[in-house]
């Protein structure tokens, strides 16, 4: 060690003791945070300041988008090329690895913790369960029984079933302004995607029983995230082994016979894995989107999505959707800017009325001895208060 101190020197070893120090210091930083991080996960608060905190509405809203294309061009894989046409199974076969990976994130302790039972009742977490079993499964069913362009009517329609239950259900309002931007983004959806319009009574039924379950699906996973501490994987590890309870019991009627004789090769296999895989980080990110917005919103991503998939293929690809259809594709970007524009903070036309309401004086006595410290002050103060914020308001805008 005395030849390598005189060959390092002094400077030398004072550098690497310094260097050593500096490393020691980011590995005590690291432990202190995943220390920090794992007794969050410890309380539902904890958890649910940490989604908060990692996975805003923009995050959130990101990955679920990204994951939603992906997932779209996996089921093409699945149901097309490799002939996989059970749609309830195939929902099936995504929730029960949903469930398998979230016992495995369980054993390692990683699962976020719960709210106590007493704050959500049994009934609420069985509900959604069952609604997200016929959510899915009519979503898969409708897609195979009618044409692209009945399908995208009936997504349509889930969003004025949303704003009216949760009115229903909340007393929640929203203003003329987004009706009036919503209302846009679905006519122009429509232009975009309703090419066709083929008429199948089984998958009409379908598609109409798939709107309600659709629409409160996606209320309540908001809700619940937003009013009871839950967070998305809590939820999620809660409600999924009510989703294949309900969906094995509609299998024998919505899903042809013969899933026993298909060919379950490695490659077909795979596909479904890979699909299911996807089918997870769909169920996740869609519970991260509605928990960090609201069900409103969330639709009119997914309509974003059918908007820039169409208009991707035209500018990438070069498809031909038609003149018209490029013009409703175009409209409804333009009402979901309209719309988001309309969800930033201090931005909505009902916020910006009130700033220019009038405003009353209250006069408000001070005590004695603040009036006899103010010198030649009359004791009184004049505070001016907004008419308004002595309301308590309850109902939540969109």
């Amino acid at each position: 060690m005395g030849l390598v101190d005189s060959l390092l020197g002094k400077d030398a070893r004072k550098f690497l003791k310094r260097k050593d120090s500096d490393a020691a210091e980011a590995g005590r930083a690291l432990e202190e945070l995943r220390s920090s991080l794992y007794n969050e996960l410890k309380t539902s608060e904890g958890a649910k300041r940490q989604q908060q905190r990692f996975c805003g509405p923009v995050v959130a809203m990101s990955f679920n988008f990204v994951v939603a294309v992906g997932i779209i061009l996996a089921n093409k894989l699945v149901m097309g090329r490799v002939g996989f046409n059970f749609p309830i199974f195939l929902t099936l076969i995504h929730y029960t690895v949903a469930w398998i990976l979230l016992a495995f994130f369980k054993s390692l302790s990683l699962l976020p913790m719960s709210p106590p039972s007493k704050t959500t009742p049994f009934s609420s977490l069985f509900s959604l369960g069952a609604v997200m079993a016929f959510a899915s499964g009519l979503a898969n069913t409708s897609l195979k029984h009618n044409s692209v362009g009945f399908y995208q009517m009936a997504k349509i329609a889930v969003t004025p079933t949303i704003v009216l239950a949760e009115f229903v259900l909340f007393k929640k309002t929203i203003s003329s302004t987004k009706v009036m931007a919503l209302a846009v983004v679905s006519l122009g959806v429509a232009i975009a995607t309703v090419t066709d319009l083929e008429f199948n009574l089984f998958g009409a039924l379908v598609a109409v029983a798939w709107i309600i379950p659709s629409a409160i699906n996606k209320i309540l996973w908001s809700n619940l995230q937003q009013q009871a501490n839950w967070t998305a994987l809590a939820l999620m590890w809660k409600t999924t082994p009510f989703t294949v309870f309900f969906l094995l019991a509609l299998m024998p009627w919505l899903d042809p016979p013969g899933v026993l004789l298909f060919k379950w090769d490695l490659t077909n296999s795979s596909a479904i894995l890979i699909s299911a895989l996807l089918g997870f980080l769909l169920q996740w990110s869609g519970a991260l989107a509605l928990g960090a917005t609201s069900a409103t919103s969330h639709v009119v991503l997914g309509q974003f999505k059918t908007c820039v998939i169409l208009l991707g293929g035209y500018v990438i690809f070069g498809s031909d959707p038609g003149f018209i259809s490029i013009c409703g594709a175009v409209a409804a970007l333009g009402g979901m800017s309209v719309y988001t524009w309309l969800n930033l903070p201090g931005k909505s036309i009902d916020h910006m009325s009130n700033k220019q309401l009038p405003k009353q004086n209250v006069t408000v006595s001070k005590p004695k001895a603040e009036a006899d410290d103010g010198g030649g002050e009359t004791g009184v103060t004049v505070v001016s208060v907004d008419p308004l914020l002595s309301k308590t308001i309850t109902a939540n805008i969109v």
